[in-house]
Formats: C-alpha cells, sequence, structure tokens
C-alpha cells in the first residue's frame, strides 16, 4: 500500500515545491554544504587507472545520477603530481558543465577512492557539521524532479550544447530538511524501493539485448542458409537443393542454387550529391540525409526503392526508402542494387554492419571507405528466393521489435516510478517513516 501523507502542511518559500511538512525546514543547500572542491585538468590516457594507478575523473561518471568508478582515465606519470581533490566517501560528485540535459548530475560517493581524482568540470562536496544532515538524502533530493528543473534553469552559457552552473546559484538552491534520524528513514526507504525498481529495469533490459540478439541471429541465419524447408513450401519454393562448400573460410556451407561472389556484383556503393540550399527548390523528390527524409525538391532524383547509409555518423545502419530520392551530399552512400531485392539486400546489408563497422574505425575519423566492402564475399539467392526471405524476416522481425518496443515501455514506465517515489519522499509529499526498511541482499 502507498505510503500516506503527512497530517500537517505550510506553504513552501520555493516556488519549486507547493507546501512542506510543517516540522521540515526550509533552508538552502549552502546551509548544509561548506563548501565544493573541485580539481584541476591534467594529461590522461584513453583507458582507466589500473589498480596502482592514479585516475581522473570523467564527467560520465555522475551520468544517470550514479556514481561510476570506473568512468576515469589514467593520469600520465609526468602529471601524477598535479592531481588535486581526491574522492572521498560519504559525499556527492556534482558535474557543474556540461549538456543542458546532463549539467548538474549528482553521484553519491559511498566510500573513499584514493587513487582517484577530480577534474575541474567536477565538484565534490564537503558537508558543514553544523547542522544535522545525511549526505545521501541530500543525493536524493538533488536528483528529484522539480530540483533538476531547477538546476537546469540556473545553468547558463553562450554555447546551446554546453551550459555552466555558478556555484553561487547552485548553493542558493532550496533544500527541504527533516530532523535527521526522519532523513535516514527517508534514505532506507528510497534505498530499498529503487534498488526493486532498479533489479526489475535490469531483468528487463537484460530481456531487450537477448531480444537484440535473437534479432541479429535469426538474420545471420536465413541470410546465409536460407529458409526453413516448411516456410520455403510455404512460399512455393519447392524442394531446397542441397548444401555446397561457399569456398569462403569463414562462410561455411550454402544453399546449392545461391551464386557467391563478391558484394560489388550485388551492390554498389555511391556517394550522394551536395545540392547548395541556394539550388533547393519546392517540388516532390524526397532530400534523404544522416537525420532522415527532410522536405521535398524539385531535383533529379535516384529511381527507388533504394537504400542509404552513412559514410561517417551513422556507420552501419542502412535504411530502405521506397520513392525516388536524392541521397543529400558527400557524407552519404546510396546503394545501387542491381535488379536485387531492396528489402533483402537491406537485411544482407544488416547482417554485414559489424563489419562496416569494423572497416569504419581504421582511421583517426571513423568513416566507410566502399573500396573495403565491395571485395566483401556474399551468396546471393535468386530474386524470387530474395523476396520470399525478405516477407519471413519482416514478419518475425516485426514481432521480435514489437516484444522489444513492450519491453521498452514497461522500462520507461518503471524508470518514471523510479523518479516519482523519490521526488514524493524528499519532498514531503508521502511519509514513508513507518515503511523503512532495509533493501534486499544484492
Amino acid at each position: 500500500m502507498r505510503p500516506g501523507a503527512y497530517l500537517t502542511y505550510v506553504p513552501s518559500e520555493s516556488v519549486w515545491f507547493d507546501q512542506v511538512p510543517v516540522h521540515w525546514q526550509q533552508l538552502r543547500l549552502k546551509h548544509v554544504i561548506e563548501r565544493m572542491e573541485s580539481g584541476v585538468s591534467v594529461n590522461s590516457d584513453a583507458a582507466p587507472a589500473g589498480a596502482n594507478e592514479f585516475g581522473v575523473l570523467k564527467t560520465s561518471c555522475v551520468y544517470g545520477d550514479q556514481f561510476d568508478p570506473s568512468e576515469n582515465k589514467r593520469v600520465l606519470d609526468e602529471e601524477s603530481e598535479r592531481v588535486a581533490c581526491g574522492v572521498k566517501g560519504n559525499r556527492l560528485i556534482i558535474s557543474r558543465m556540461n549538456t543542458p540535459e546532463l549539467v548538474g548530475s549528482c553521484g553519491y560517493v559511498p566510500r573513499d577512492f584514493p587513487n582517484l581524482y577530480l577534474p575541474d568540470r567536477l565538484w565534490q562536496t564537503v558537508f558543514s557539521g553544523s547542522r544535522q544532515c545525511e549526505p545521501k538524502f541530500v543525493w536524493y533530493f538533488l536528483t528529484s524532479s522539480p530540483i533538476k528543473s531547477a538546476i537546469s534553469s540556473l545553468a547558463a552559457g553562450t554555447s546551446g550544447s554546453m551550459q555552466n552552473i555558478g556555484q553561487d546559484a547552485f548553493m542558493a538552491i532550496g533544500l527541504l530538511l527533516p530532523p535527521l534520524e526522519e532523513q535516514q528513514s527517508i534514505v532506507r526507504y528510497l534505498d530499498a524501493q529503487t534498488f526493486r525498481i532498479d533489479k526489475l529495469v535490469s531483468k528487463k533490459r537484460a530481456l531487450v539485448d537477448r531480444l537484440k540478439e535473437m534479432r541479429s541471429a535469426l538474420i545471420a541465419r536465413i541470410v546465409t542458409s536460407g529458409l526453413p524447408p516448411q516456410v520455403a513450401d510455404a512460399f512455393g519454393l519447392g524442394p531446397r537443393p542441397p548444401m555446397k562448400a561457399s569456398g569462403v573460410e569463414w562462410f561455411g556451407d550454402v544453399p546449392g542454387h545461391w551464386t557467391v561472389k563478391q558484394l560489388k556484383w550485388a551492390v554498389m556503393f555511391q556517394r550522394g550529391h551536395d545540392l547548395p540550399s541556394e539550388q533547393r527548390e519546392e517540388g516532390t523528390v524526397p532530400l534523404v540525409t544522416s537525420a532522415g527524409v527532410s522536405a521535398t525538391h524539385s531535383v533529379a532524383a535516384a529511381k527507388g526503392p533504394g537504400i542509404v547509409t552513412g559514410r561517417y555518423g551513422t556507420i552501419g545502419q542502412f535504411h530502405l526508402v521506397f520513392e525516388d530520392y536524392w541521397p543529400l551530399n558527400t557524407t552519404l552512400y546510396s546503394v545501387d542494387l542491381y535488379g536485387n531485392d531492396p528489402n533483402f539486400l537491406r537485411f544482407l546489408l544488416e547482417h554485414l554492419s559489424p563489419l562496416v563497422i569494423l572497416h569504419s574505425v581504421k582511421s583517426a575519423v571513423p568513416g566507410v571507405d566502399r573500396n573495403d566492402l565491395h571485395p566483401t564475399m556474399i551468396a546471393l539467392p535468386p530474386r524470387e528466393e530474395q523476396r520470399a526471405i525478405a516477407a519471413y524476416l519482416d514478419g518475425e522481425i516485426s514481432r521480435l521489435d514489437q516484444l522489444a518496443a513492450c519491453v521498452r515501455k514497461v522500462m520507461t514506465r518503471l524508470t518514471e516510478y523510479r523518479q516519482a517515489l523519490i521526488t514524493s519522499a524528499v519532498t514531503g509529499k508521502i511519509d514513508v517513516r513507518e515503511r523503512s526498511v532495509e533493501p534486499e541482499a544484492a
């Protein structure tokens, strides 16, 4: 049963709350946080620090409002004397500069991490001893919905993609503080409830991962070995010839009537074409960009259906376009289908996407060179069988994708409930003092 409300409330002094329990103090963060510490920027490796090495935290260490000590970079030996502000237990680490969605991200540190240090973009709280305050209660408070909105509203910066919150503005944020024993009860209650919710979310996430694996395995099996006999019969394909050796070591056997050839004889990757904005006119042809299909224009179109993929950025993602289209700018490839079924080829290319990604990381700026892809060996069925395979995979993949979408919706609802529960508890909307329980064992 959901906890009830407190018996008596008074109006809030903050615009972020309507009312608060009568016995709670209405303070500001500066009344419980004595000061904020921060470190310095040092030169470091991309890899995390080893057991006996110094590491500097990345701002991602507090993404999701959870502290993750593994999100660090090894400090170069010659920089080790410059590190400052070691990570201490029972404190909070806060991101003072980040994107609008992530500025103010906050993590609770459960223990000391002697070899980890802060950069200049992270704060570490030092709590005042003059007031009775449970640091983990403040962490829950700072991760509640109204306070995250308050932090976002106070952040500023010349760049829309990078915002900063000043220390004075942060310390002036309103704080609702119950008595210490009640803070501890709220923390115990939220620890137990969020543990259960997080456990459920973790199971759902594992299910989504499993469905993703099943999706990839199904596509791989069908586009390399063909349809199961009973499915092939249902599509009127008749008996399947015996399998034959493909002649490709990693490929294995393929249906005997399939043709083994290089990818360039099934598809040809062609660069898109730049179209200056001043040459674009209202028309009926959609422009395809890395972000999808944009407004229609009057241009000479590539014949649809077709497949578009990114040379940079959206590497390994293949999008089927049914109508005539214009592949906008040279950061894209359009795929010449050579008369093959476009839907089958999309599944085949999706199966090859790990190879595409592998080739793309050979240079400092990841990008796809079609000359790396064209020699790839594939096995190609006749056009009629391609259509049958595409139709079968459309149905099966749709079923898996719908199931994954349902699981993601449940995860979203659980996450929203978790956030609502935290907000209700730390703002006094529910009284959990009689409901504090210890978390389940992990």
